[in-house]
């Protein structure tokens, strides 16, 4: 069966819920809570939905950015029952080819060394030379990858 996909570039309540319930799936994200992704979605520079002729969301993206140096691609996540089915491929094309991204000197993203070779596909690399990745924890509730 072919599916259709609306993308869209901000979430209703609606959409929210659903990404609530996408989070929900996933270890790395389960506890998010409805106003932390509410107060998340308002302080995201691009976000990207991909949504069935059903209106359901089935994948969702974003990204911080400063517009010329940096930009960070953070949450990418497709719907289970929608893996395997290009939606995740689409998620990607259409960041990296937002008009907003494509003269930003570098974009980065962080994931589990078992996806780096779905992410190398648009030319991202763990080549990084010296340069190291550091972390603070602030809330108590962290997610240790």
């Amino acid at each position: 069966m072919i599916h259709e996909y609306l993308i869209v570039n901000t979430l209703n309540e609606s959409d929210q819920m659903q990404l609530i319930e996408l989070y929900r799936n996933e270890f790395w994200c389960n506890t998010r809570q409805c106003h932390d992704v509410e107060t998340m979605l308002k302080n995201t520079d691009i976000v990207v939905g991909v949504k069935t002729n059903e209106n359901e969301l089935i994948g969702f993206v974003r990204v911080l950015t400063d517009y010329v140096y940096k930009a960070t691609i953070y949450d990418l996540i497709v719907h289970p029952n929608w893996r395997k089915r290009n939606v995740g491929k689409l998620l990607m094309d259409t960041i990296i080819s937002h008009r907003d991204l494509k003269n930003i000197e570098h974009i980065d993203l962080s994931c589990l060394p078992a996806m780096c070779p779905f992410y190398e596909k648009w030319g991202f690399t763990t080549e990084m030379g010296e340069l190291g990745f550091m972390r603070k924890f602030n809330k108590k509730n962290r997610v240790d990858y």
